[in-house]
């Protein structure tokens, strides 16, 4: 399954935004919602083609309240997402998959707040996945049932990111500051180099 992930303005409440209004409420009212970063909602779709077609039907709401709309599709990468427009030249066929990894954009992720209780129910677990939820089940699916989005135990917040390169298949560590975790994103060459 593909994944779509919003990041909102720092200004406004994404959440609300686009909870509050009908069509937006409307075009999202298919999909278990999460909130994998701090002001911040995700789902899931069937392809690169549905998340496109999703993100064009936001497109109003998008240029207002969304900072960064990403993509992950697990066929190319399993922990890199791309850029609204990556996944757009993808859909489209003018690049091949392969070609998708050059260029990139690092965020920080620090840790904002936890739930203490569930940060004892997590101590005995791994790490995992910074974007996967850890919610309870029964809770989220109560909360989706309502057409809010799933609780997360902990919140993470993106910051600063570092735009870089991948060379011989690597890509640069990220040194803008102390993070917990990174979350890279593939860009086109013009997303790159404005």
């Amino acid at each position: 399954m593909t994944r779509v992930c919003l990041i909102g303005d720092s200004d406004c409440n994404l959440q609300y935004e686009l909870l509050s209004r009908e069509t937006s409420r409307e075009a999202l009212a298919t999909y278990d919602l999460r909130r994998p970063f701090e002001n911040s909602i995700s789902l899931r779709t069937v392809s690169v083609g549905a998340a496109v077609s999703l993100l064009n039907d936001l497109n109003w709401y998008l240029t207002r309240f969304v900072d960064e709309a990403l993509v992950q599709e697990p066929s190319i990468s399993e922990d890199e997402w791309l850029s609204r427009a990556l996944a757009t030249e993808l859909r489209n066929g003018d690049v091949e998959p392969a070609d998708t990894a050059e260029f990139c954009k690092i965020y920080g992720l620090e840790r904002v707040g936890t739930d203490p209780d569930a940060e004892a129910e997590s101590a005995d677990e791994s790490e995992g996945d910074a974007t996967e939820s850890t919610a309870n089940d029964a809770e989220s699916d109560a909360s989706a049932d309502a057409g809010e989005t799933r609780p997360e135990t902990t919140s993470w917040r993106l910051v600063e990111p570092l735009y870089v390169r991948r060379t011989g298949g690597e890509l640069p560590a990220y040194d803008l500051r102390d993070v917990d975790e990174t979350l890279v994103v593939r860009l086109t060459e013009a997303e790159h180099s404005p």
